[in-house]
């Protein structure tokens, strides 16, 4: 991103939008756990491997605000801008579906899945969004 060592990923533009997807090889069970209650706040938290990992959350949570940021300034500001993080290894839960803070936790063919869901855009907008994104966003 310009000005700055921080780098996202991937980007997957179609008719729902942009999905900025951080992609991350852990491995071990992944899970969300839900603390607090009644007393506290609620809180979510990501756990892969019994390890504390909701830190990756606040690190895609912030790569999709500086798209938005981006996008805010030109044409496309009303684009959608989501954040996804795809986990590639790991042990997956039977069923349920993980996400923390608003953020789905996925393996790559859900991911896949959700980029292409939506109808938002039609195929000009999603390549003029493309063009002003590979501008906006020099590659690393």
């Amino acid at each position: 991103m310009a000005r700055s060592r921080a780098n996202i990923d991937h980007l997957a533009l179609g008719p729902s939008g942009v999905t900025v997807i951080d992609a991350k090889r852990y491995r071990g069970r992944i899970a969300v756990e839900r603390r607090g209650g009644v007393m506290r706040e609620r809180t979510e938290h990501l756990l892969v491997g019994g390890r504390e990992r909701t830190k990756l959350v606040d690190g895609v949570l912030a790569q999709a605000e500086a798209v938005r940021r981006l996008l805010a300034n030109g044409c496309h500001a009303d684009v959608p801008v989501r954040a996804v993080l795809c986990f590639v290894d790991g042990d997956w839960p039977l069923l349920g579906r993980l996400e923390v803070r608003g953020v789905p936790v996925l393996s790559p063919r859900p991911t896949a899945k959700l980029c292409r869901a939506g109808r938002s855009l039609d195929a000009s907008a999603v390549q003029a969004l493309a063009r002003d994104l590979a501008r906006l966003l020099p590659a690393a």
